[in-house]
């Protein structure tokens, strides 16, 4: 698989392709969809399939005070897409003059012309072109003009919900986890390295770890059950995985009112811990909301039955676990 950050880096013989544009926020469970046929028929027709997605999120250029926090920073992104194999991701400046460019450009030029695309596969509300004037029925009309097909996917939905990058940010504003962990086929994490000045060292000897200033979306103040993975970065082999507590907030009992992401690891051991070590924190359950407590006894205390649920959690998890996979191994899976 091959990552481009603009059009000019591919190859003059780069195609034909089987093509999806987005922003692709979260991968969630619908681009997951379209990610996985897009694979699967570009190998049918012999074809190349690609991602075409912008960085920066358009809106951050087109009104920076709306653009919504990310659910998936560039770097998460990209790893998330890589899971589905495709041949290339494209990663394309997004610019003031490129939000000129009409749709019929967008499909003419770029999808047709540079990318040499047989099919192009988009949700039901994809948008594009100046002004987001450009819809999917406009795009089957441009590709029948210049010789692609578009593939449509309808809305889905779950449990009610629409599988989509804006209704996960409602859903994590609100705390609500565990149904975000349900859109997006996995628990919602933020990664970053280590907040500075914590006392962390060549040993990292106590179970706490504070997250560096993380600047995209995180869940609604409180205490979350999470599991936390301390490695370097990209997914090293040497990195670990803990069960572990979370606490999001200002820490009003200790009069502090600074924003942190707190982390208490279950099952710690000392580790390796420096200023480049990655973080990532998965959310998986909503504790509580955070509270001022009279005294830090009485937090303590909370803390202690906080940490017993999520014990209970994971034990629980783990037992469900187990009976899964003796009911696979007896029915000869």
């Amino acid at each position: 698989m091959q990552i481009f950050h603009n059009l000019d880096e591919l190859p003059a013989d780069f195609g034909p392709t089987v093509v999806t544009a987005g922003n692709f926020d979260g991968v969630h469970l619908a681009h997951q969809g379209v990610l996985k046929a897009l694979t699967a028929r570009a190998r049918e027709l012999h074809a190349r399939s690609v991602v075409l997605t912008f960085e920066p999120h358009p809106m951050r250029i087109l009104r920076p005070d709306a653009a919504p926090p990310l659910l998936t920073p560039l770097a998460t992104k990209l790893r998330l897409l890589q899971r589905f194999a495709p041949d290339a991701i494209i990663v394309m400046p997004f610019t003031r003059d490129l939000s000129l460019t009409s749709p019929r450009d967008f499909a003419g030029h770029i999808l047709a012309k540079r990318l040499r695309a047989r099919e192009v596969h988009e949700g039901f509300n994809f948008r594009y072109g100046h002004r987001a004037q450009g819809d999917v029925a406009a795009l089957h009309q441009f590709g029948r003009e210049f010789g692609f097909t578009v593939v449509e996917y309808p809305e889905m939905r779950i449990r009610g919900d629409a599988v989509s990058s804006t209704r996960i940010r409602e859903l994590l504003r609100q705390g609500r986890v565990t149904r975000a962990y349900r859109l997006l086929g996995g628990a919602f994490s933020v990664t970053a390295p280590p907040g500075r000045g914590r006392g962390y060292g060549h040993k990292y000897t106590v179970p706490t770890i504070n997250l560096a200033r993380y600047d995209d979306l995180v869940p609604q103040d409180g205490v979350y059950i999470t599991c936390t993975r301390v490695g370097q970065p990209h997914g090293a082999a040497d990195a670990e995985q803990f069960e572990s507590v979370t606490n999001i907030g200002t820490r009003p009992t200790f009069g502090a009112e600074s924003f942190a992401i707190e982390t208490h690891l279950l099952n710690f051991h000392p580790i390796e811990v420096t200023a480049e070590t990655e973080v990532e924190i998965a959310f998986l359950y909503r504790l509580r909301g955070e509270i001022k407590f009279p005294s830090v006894e009485a937090l303590r205390e909370q803390i202690a039955r906080d940490v017993k649920r999520a014990r209970h959690y994971f034990r629980r998890t783990e037992t469900k676990r187990s009976k899964r996979r003796r009911g696979g191994t007896e029915r000869g899976d």
